[in-house]
């Protein structure tokens, strides 16, 4: 064991001698904390054999801290910013690998182990000698090939940001023997989730020859808390006809240093990780965490959000079995509707901040007079809201089909609640369910108010749709983003999502799919195609409506952020 003492970093001399001026490295150990407006200095005790890797040789070497890398207490992802006296910029561990082109182009590359784990050994790829692959001309992705995040471009105009694209490659980082993998699926379920876990199993061991993968039980909790599951081919075999997750899931639980003192316990060199936005953060965290550690493990994420709201990509898995299952409930509503004098039949589903499983279940129904989501504002009473909507409705076809996202109109919901009494036994108010709260809202109106008599029948299939097995789209696409997964991490990947990007398979950063959210674009042709489709209004601000009904110039500004605007005009106009 050497010991030496250096303020807030490890200082660790290198070619030292008396006619040189000493150089370092620097090794930054996140578990100490120093006040670095004194001069207090920490004495490290560090194992010769200590994996320090791509760290840059400084003649003088000067320390502030980077309040933008700070993390919670969970993360402990707080780093020291070096800066030589001499201008040499210092790696940054979480700086984007940005690769420019002539024509505008724009790669955002994924890490890969060989960038701070110096002179790793590489192998022939085992696909080079798998029958399965022997007729398939040019199988191994080239090393350039790229997929562009758009494809509709002018001819004069950047050729834009791309990704790397995914597949096998001809050499990689990992001998199959040593390989010891794991998979943990974090938060809410999804249909295809035993797809993907099949699909990373088989891939891992008719693929590359890969025998010890574990199933972590239980979200990411299970890495510390609970025990492990083999996985093999045999075990996984019909799981896919199966809904819900066979290893467990859950949602919090999140110990960065116990995660990663588990994985590196357990001797795991590739960890695969399904779950939606927040999992994938959580992704990001474990790969920063093994970076800093120079430990040879490939982090991968597999994006899984029943709401579709993961942005970057195409589609996420389990999406189209969502809406398929969706189309059940609304035929439902629609007979049930139809089978009575002023029936309404109203159906909520899944989509809190993301109105996209409303949206599509909508097209592809074609029974839905009316649907809700959250990026679309609405309101009730007065001219050109919803429930004159309605009532015109019921007149001209005798029954209505509403579809509402469970996260449309909570503006309208919280204003309602602020006036309710009713509170738990902590003193919380207690929230309705928007479904049962519009219902209520709509039978008050007509039958109080109208004096006309309704027939509402509420249904709500919110979990039914995403604990189901996924169908037969589904499972083809589980198929592709698991080999994906599985095939970058073999390369030596790192730090990224496996997402289908145009079409083409492709690997993502996870700084990317974690930056912001999807959601449905109201000024975007798909919401225009579904207004042509019900033949329902966008609604009015119910103040434009009121103030100034023929301010043309006013109603034909945009709906954006929740505030009045576009396609508010055409209800003035139907």
């Amino acid at each position: 064991m050497d010991s030496v003492i250096a303020p807030l970093c490890l200082f660790i001399p290198l070619n030292c001698n008396n006619n040189k001026k000493k150089s370092y490295y620097c090794y930054y150990n996140s578990n100490h904390t120093v006040d670095i407006s004194t001069k207090n200095k920490i004495r490290f005790s560090v194992p010769s054999s200590a994996g320090i890797f791509n760290l840059k040789k400084f003649t003088a070497v000067s320390f502030r801290y980077d309040h933008r890398y700070r993390r919670g207490s969970s993360g402990c992802l707080r780093r020291a910013v070096m800066e030589s006296s001499n201008s040499a910029s210092s790696p940054d561990m979480q700086k984007p690998k940005i690769v420019t082109g002539p024509g505008g182009y724009v790669l955002e590359d994924v890490p890969h182990l060989s960038d701070y784990i110096p002179d790793l050994p590489t192998y022939p790829n085992p696909l080079q000698d798998n029958p399965a692959y022997s007729v398939v001309k040019q199988y191994f992705v080239h090393v350039d090939d790229t997929v562009p995040q758009k494809i509709v471009v002018h001819k004069d105009g950047p050729r834009g940001v791309h990704f790397r694209r995914a597949g096998p490659r001809q050499r990689v980082y990992f001998d199959s023997d040593e390989v010891h993998a794991c998979i943990v699926t974090c938060g809410g379920l999804c249909p295809g989730l035993n797809t993907v876990i099949r699909e990373i199993v088989c891939g891992l061991y008719h693929m590359y020859g890969v025998k010890k993968v574990l199933g972590i039980d239980g979200g990411y909790r299970g890495f510390y808390a609970k025990n492990t599951v083999h996985l093999d081919p045999k075990v996984v075999n019909h799981i896919h006809k199966r809904g819900g997750t066979i290893l467990g899931t859950s949602r919090g639980g999140h110990d960065t240093s116990k995660i990663v003192d588990s994985i590196q316990d357990r001797g795991i060199n590739q960890v695969y990780i399904i779950g939606g936005d927040g999992t994938q953060g959580g992704a990001a965290v474990i790969f920063e965490e093994i970076r800093r550690r120079g430990l040879k493990v490939s982090v991968v994420g597999i994006p899984k959000t029943i709401d579709n709201d993961i942005p970057v990509i195409d589609k996420s898995f389990g999406f189209d079995t969502a809406v398929e299952e969706a189309q059940r409930a609304i035929n439902a509503a629609h007979v049930e509707a139809d089978s009575i004098e002023n029936g309404i039949g109203l159906v909520k589903l899944m989509g809190r901040y993301s109105g996209f499983i409303a949206m599509y279940a909508t097209l592809a129904s074609r029974d839905v007079d009316c649907c809700l989501i959250p990026e679309s504002p609405f309101y009730l009473e007065g001219p050109g809201g919803l429930f004159e909507y309605i009532e015109k409705r019921l007149k001209e076809n005798g029954h209505m089909v509403i579809v509402i996202a469970e996260g449309a109109g909570q503006e309208l919901l919280s204003e309602s609640i602020q006036s309710m009494t009713l509170k738990d036994a902590s003193g919380n108010k207690l929230l309705q369910d928007v479904g049962l709260w519009i219902s209520q809202r709509i039978k008050d109106y007509f039958t109080k108010q109208r004096k006309i008599p309704i027939n509402l029948k509420y249904i709500d299939p919110t979990y039914m749709i995403r604990a189901i097995p996924s169908n037969a789209s589904d499972n083809v696409y589980c198929t592709l983003l698991a080999q994906s997964a599985v095939h970058g991490a073999m390369a030596g990947y790192t730090g990224f999502t496996s997402g289908l990007v145009n079409g083409r398979q492709t690997y993502i950063p996870f700084y990317r799919i974690i930056e912001k959210r999807n959601s449905v674009v109201i000024t975007d042709r798909m919401w225009a195609r579904l207004l042509s489709s019900t033949n329902q209004p966008s609604f009015l601000c119910l103040k434009d409506s009121i103030e100034d009904t023929g301010d043309e110039e006013q109603s034909d500004q945009l709906l954006e952020n929740g505030h009045c605007g576009e396609e508010g005009s055409l209800i003035s106009k139907r």
